[in-house]
């Protein structure tokens, strides 16, 4: 029996795999989680049902210091590490960048020592994001290799955290690849993310704020990916990634801002009250549109289960719901 360690598991993507794990392997599973304000505490996992699960043993570690002995002892039998925990939030980049530098290039440093001192080591998965390659130009979608071009502190931490994998994987040989994944969405989403943000003011009757290019006319774009979707492609990539390789797990289609914030409105059943602006005036350091060609993973043999459409009405409904409507508020 495998195991593997996930680190940031309590966090809005992580919980997601952790639920696809249990689901679909027999994987025994270690989470590390420094439980910041993202994370809810332990809540995500209690929710889903993983944090008293016999397989699951939930840790709180916090990367950005060195990693002691004692941890390293517990996990000398792990066979796979998929490091997700970060730092993510842009505003919050601008505001603090040493904060995301410390968890996200230090951290990930911390976490890559750290494994190589694990003998059974298979694969280190170092989770990105397409944000490391800077606004994409209409027509132009991002593939594995091209240069980096990080417009915010975030996309700048997570882009040095990418060049630190694959620098553990030339020098020290650690068996590391790279994903660079796509604006994630699902259940459980912060309430500072936008479609939960949207979804929020919608109910509330309240102005949404569309971020468009200075004419206020084209809205920014994004390929928008279920968590279910990004869990399976990362699962696919437990067994067929070749270490020093990178992957884009990238949303089936892409879809503007307005658009989206349309589907939400229609499916709470409310009109949408909205404003676009400028995005450069409003939010320095954000970019218009983001997107990355996704033809490495499907010439591997991976589809994505649900589409997008499918998937943001269905996680819309599910926060409507009188017990989840909680994860508005937290």
């Amino acid at each position: 029996m495998s195991k593997i360690l996930v680190t940031g598991a309590a966090g809005f993507a992580g919980h997601h795999l952790i639920e696809e794990l249990l689901r679909e392997t027999d994987y025994d599973i270690v989470i590390f989680d420094k439980l910041n304000y993202a994370s809810s505490g332990w809540d995500r996992l209690r929710d889903i049902g993983a944090y008293d699960a016999r397989r699951v043993v939930c840790s709180m570690v916090n990367f950005e210091e060195e990693l002691g002995d004692g941890v390293v002892q517990e996990c000398q039998d792990v066979d796979y590490i998929v490091h997700m925990g970060a730092e993510t939030h842009v505003d919050n980049s601008i505001k603090d960048p040493e904060r995301f530098v410390r968890a996200n290039v230090l951290g990930t440093m911390h976490m890559l020592q750290f494994a190589r001192r694990l003998p059974n080591l298979k694969l280190f998965i170092n989770f990105s994001t397409d944000e490391v390659f800077g606004p994409a130009p209409e027509g132009v979608e991002y593939k594995e290799w091209d240069r980096f071009h990080a417009t915010n502190p975030y996309s700048g931490s997570k882009a040095g955290a990418v060049c630190l994998g694959e620098a553990w994987y030339n020098t020290y040989k650690l068996p590391v690849i790279t994903t660079f994944t796509m604006n994630l969405f699902g259940e459980r989403q912060h309430p500072e993310k936008f479609i939960p943000m949207v979804i929020r003011k919608v109910l509330n009757g309240e102005k949404v704020t569309i971020h468009a290019d200075k004419t206020c006319t084209k809205a920014g774009s994004r390929f928008y990916l279920h968590c279910r979707n990004m869990a399976k492609a990362i699962c696919f990539l437990l067994k067929t990634g070749v270490p020093g390789e990178r992957y884009n797990i990238v949303g089936e289609e892409e879809c503007d801002n307005l658009r989206l914030a349309n589907i939400i409105a229609e499916t709470v059943g409310k009109e949408l009250n909205y404003e676009m602006i400028n995005f450069h005036e409003s939010r320095p350091g954000h970019d218009l549109r983001y997107a990355l060609n996704g033809t490495k993973l499907k010439a591997l043999g991976f589809e994505y289960p649900l589409s997008f459409e499918e998937s943001l009405k269905k996680t819309v409904r599910w926060i409507l719901r009188e017990e989840n409507r909680r994860w508005l508020d937290m």
